[in-house]
């Protein structure tokens, strides 16, 4: 892998389209920088779930598992879908599930 270097010769639109892909980053990264978040994700990982499923892997209460969708939500990584009273949710970013098998890899794997 070959990151970008920023050199004197780019041009204005060049470094104005990697601003662009590093605020994108930056906000993606933001959006599962949380420990509820990404163990939210880890579990839609595997499918979708509903939010009382949730509540019950995360050991959690109702109002902080909606509060954590709701921020996944407006970040375009989770989808709801209603079923009668339940509510599901999957993801709907593969990018989240790209990132997810690398922190594994690096925190989970051996430990």
């Amino acid at each position: 892998m070959t990151l970008p270097v920023l050199t004197n010769d780019m041009s204005d639109a060049e470094i104005e389209r990697m601003m662009e892909s590093a605020c994108n980053a930056a906000n993606f990264l933001k959006a599962i920088s949380h420990e509820g978040r990404l163990m939210i994700l880890c579990h839609l990982a595997t499918g979708e779930k509903s939010v009382t499923e949730l509540e019950t892997l995360l050991s959690a209460r109702q109002a902080a598992v909606s509060q954590q969708l709701s921020r996944l939500r407006t970040e375009g990584l989770v989808a709801p879908r209603r079923d009668g009273k339940a509510i599901y949710y999957r993801l709907t970013d593969p990018r989240a599930v790209q990132i997810l098998d690398l922190v594994y890899d690096l925190f989970c794997k051996d430990g």
